[in-house]
């Protein structure tokens, strides 16, 4: 156990933007609600998977939507409270902790403000290790967990309790609820126990978000090159280099959709990259051959400082480094690859390790 203030807050918000693959919603409105959260009532307890009762029950939070919306539409903190505490009062049960569903954004910020204001614990751990769009994409459900029962609330005071016959319905049914409310909810969502958590989650996430964002905060005064430590860290790959040319993004469906191009400069210069977004980037690709695609992350951070780049952030003219992290070994099983593998997205490639599509490139060259 140990506690959070706000240079961890600092740290985990640059940290979740690099794991978010550019999704997850924009982690300066979260960064700005924690920091404000302990500034109202004090630190936040962080508590590691083990020091979790079996029995326990533990709630993630976070919000549901297009990250593109958040730019006109920012939550209040009151919608996160409504949904949590709607869940514990239909649950019947006190609920211990909160955490993040997600390695993202707003996602891995949200549930520290709400624990703050709540005075509750967040565990370190999530369900994905990254960021991905839909609700069904996490290892809880890869593990026979159920999202349901699930509630959204929006800023106007609506607030929906879901119970769904599976996983994928309660995707669909609460994607069409949240167009209807504006293109984004907080979502209280997967109550589990510790004993469910502690097998299902991928643990000591936010201890990597800090770390990545320790490590680019710190080379700012050494001169350190922060992109080499950070791929050291997580054992990544820098995929391409060069100037965004092109971006196309348009809110569909509840999603951010879009495509992005990039053209290559240094060892990359007679190069172009592509990459396909759906709230996170999800594909990487030159007009020759895969660089790397869902579920491996793709990460765009800025060349010069280190610092990620996310969807509804990048814009034409950036100059950015772009790099592939291998997923969790969850999301390389067959269930794992059905679920948010490229066929699922419909791009029309097989699924191949990140380390695999760099170490075919380094024979090709």
């Amino acid at each position: 156990m140990r506690w959070l203030g706000k240079q961890e807050i600092e740290d985990i918000a640059v940290g979740a933007a690099l794991l978010g693959t550019g999704g997850g919603g924009d982690p300066y409105i979260g960064k700005l609600m924690a920091l404000q959260a302990i500034e109202e009532y004090g630190p936040i307890q962080l508590l590691s998977v083990d020091e979790i009762e079996d029995e326990a029950v533990v709630v993630p939070s976070g919000m549901m939507g297009a990250p593109t919306v958040m730019i006109e539409k920012v939550p209040n903190g009151e919608e996160a409270i409504a949904a949590f505490q709607t869940l514990e009062q239909y649950l019947g049960k006190k609920i211990f902790a909160t955490m993040p569903i997600e390695a993202g954004g707003i996602n891995s910020l949200l549930p520290l403000a709400l624990a703050a204001r709540l005075g509750l614990p967040v565990v370190d751990v999530d369900g994905m290790g990254r960021a991905f769009p839909e609700l069904q994409m996490v290892t809880f459900y890869l593990d026979g967990i159920s999202a349901t029962p699930l509630v959204i609330a929006d800023e106007k005071g609506n607030h929906s309790v879901l119970n769904t016959v599976n996983n994928m319905w309660a995707e669909r049914i609460a994607r069409a609820a949240t167009i209807q409310m504006g293109g984004s909810v907080m979502m209280a969502i997967y109550p589990m126990v510790g004993k469910q958590l502690k097998e299902s989650g991928i643990h000591h996430i936010l201890k990597l978000e800090e770390d990545i964002g320790r490590i680019i905060r710190e080379a700012k005064g050494t001169n350190a090159k922060p992109i080499a430590e950070v791929l050291s860290l997580v054992g990544g790959f820098e995929l391409f280099k060069g100037k965004v040319v092109d971006i196309n993004r348009k809110t569909e469906s509840g999603f951010a959709r879009g495509t992005a191009h990039i053209q290559g400069f240094d060892l990359y210069h007679d190069q172009t990259l592509e990459i396909k977004i759906q709230n996170e980037h999800l594909l990487a690709k030159t007009p020759d051959r895969l660089l790397c695609v869902t579920p491996d992350l793709i990460a765009i951070l800025d060349s010069e400082t280190g610092l990620p780049i996310t969807t509804e952030g990048l814009k034409y003219g950036a100059r950015c480094v772009v790099i592939g992290i291998p997923c969790h070994p969850k999301w390389r099983t067959a269930k794992g690859i059905e679920t948010c593998g490229p066929a699922y997205f419909g791009y029309d490639v097989d699924y191949v390790p990140v380390e695999d599509l760099v170490k075919e490139g380094a024979q090709t060259k």
